[in-house]
C-alpha cells in the first residue's frame, strides 16, 4: 500500500523563498524607510547593522527594521532580492540605498540628506549635521 505524501512534502522547494521575496516586498510597500539588519534598532547584533541603525536613530528617522537573523529565507531572500550580497540593506521609499559603507558615505557627504529631502522621508537635520562635524 503507498501511502499519499503528507502535505509538507508536496510542497514546491522554492516556495520558501517565493514567501520570502513576498514578504520582503510587502515590508519595503508598506514603510517609508526600512532596514533588513541583524538584530533590531533597539540592539544591533553586529556592527554594520549598529551603524546603520545608530545613522537612522540619531538623525530621528522613523523606520522599520526587520531582523534577518530570525528567518533564514528573509536572510538570505533579501540579498537575492536586491542582488546585493552583505546586510545591512536600507531601502527608502521602495528605493534599495545600499549597505553600511554606502549610509556611511552618503551620511558624511549629504546626499542621505538630500534622499530624505526629495522623497518626503522627515528627519533632524540639526543631528545629520552633528554626525558630519563629529567626523569632520
Amino acid at each position: 500500500m503507498k501511502l499519499a505524501p503528507r502535505a509538507r512534502d508536496t510542497k514546491p522547494k522554492d516556495r520558501p523563498m517565493t514567501d520570502a521575496k513576498e514578504q520582503i516586498q510587502k515590508t519595503i510597500d508598506s514603510n517609508d524607510v526600512v532596514l533588513f539588519m541583524k538584530g533590531n534598532k533597539a540592539m544591533p547584533q553586529c556592527g554594520f547593522s549598529s551603524r546603520v541603525a545608530g545613522v537612522l536613530n540619531f538623525m530621528g528617522v522613523d523606520f522599520a527594521d526587520v531582523n534577518v537573523l530570525e528567518n533564514t529565507d528573509i536572510r538570505q531572500g533579501i540579498k537575492d532580492f536586491s542582488d546585493w550580497p552583505t546586510i545591512p540593506q536600507l531601502y527608502i521609499k521602495g528605493e534599495f540605498v545600499g549597505g553600511c559603507d554606502i549610509i556611511t558615505e552618503m551620511t558624511l557627504n549629504g546626499e542621505l540628506d538630500q534622499m530624505f529631502e526629495a522623497k518626503g522621508v522627515a528627519f533632524d537635520k540639526a543631528a545629520a549635521e552633528k554626525i558630519r562635524e563629529a567626523n569632520a
